[in-house]
């Protein structure tokens, strides 16, 4: 064998191009693809040269961040658009109402955040919450977390037993404390803030059409009450 061909296909099955291995060798490129085009390894180097080059080229990862931008468009619409066939039944139960109020007062409704997240003092109103995630959207207690805002002098383990006793959330589901660090280190708080969260974007879009659906609702309702008298 040839000792330049011998070179050639060791510098080939590193993964080098036929230009690359030209340049260095000074093989032609049509000699080269004589010697490798018909070598199933040599054909999977070119694909996958070729793939990461084509990754590489701006105007593709232009492409396809574009079409990756415009899936999740499509995507979200769809959950705003399965949030409104639900709204029917949904708006016959309390509980829901419940839930979707105190998120619309408390809850975090950044509409970049893919986070539903809730956080009050109150355990009676985390609770209600909760009931609201797993009663009236089913959503699965797996998915369902906590964490508490502590200040220094709070016992964290008693703090979450509290918290877990009062809101039915499952105790393995609190997530690490955080300590309030500042120059007020006793409590403020007896028993801190328990923060619920979900991480889900089709929920949070959905979340944040029923407030706006119910929104319309109660106008329309006070618009009501307000021609009949």
């Amino acid at each position: 064998m040839r000792k330049d061909k011998e070179l050639a296909i060791q510098l080939r099955l590193s993964g080098r191009s036929y230009k690359s291995i030209h340049q260095e060798l000074d093989i032609p490129i049509a000699t080269l693809s004589g010697w490798f085009k018909n070598q199933p390894w040599s054909r999977e180097i070119k694909n996958r040269l070729s793939s990461q080059v084509s990754l590489a080229n701006p105007k593709t990862l232009e492409i396809m961040a574009h079409a990756n931008r415009e899936r999740w468009k499509l995507k979200h619409e769809e959950y705003r658009t399965a949030a409104i066939k639900e709204f029917g039944r949904l708006k016959e139960d309390p509980l829901f109402w419940a839930g979707l109020m105190l998120y619309w007062a408390e809850g975090e409704k950044q509409s970049k955040s893919s986070q539903v997240r809730l956080g009050n003092s109150d355990p009676e109103m985390i609770k209600i919450f909760y009931l609201f995630l797993s009663k009236s959207l089913k959503i699965s207690p797996d998915k369902i977390s906590a964490c508490l805002l502590l200040y220094p002098d709070l016992i964290d383990s008693v703090q979450k037993n509290y918290w877990s006793k009062t809101t039915g959330i499952p105790l393995e589901k609190f997530k690490k404390s955080i300590y309030i660090k500042g120059r007020h280190t006793r409590k403020r708080l007896s028993f801190g803030v328990c923060t619920v969260f979900v991480s889900s974007r089709a929920l949070k879009e959905r979340i944040l059409r029923w407030i706006t659906l119910c929104q319309n609702h109660l106008e329309a309702y006070a618009l009501n009450i307000e021609n009949a008298a």
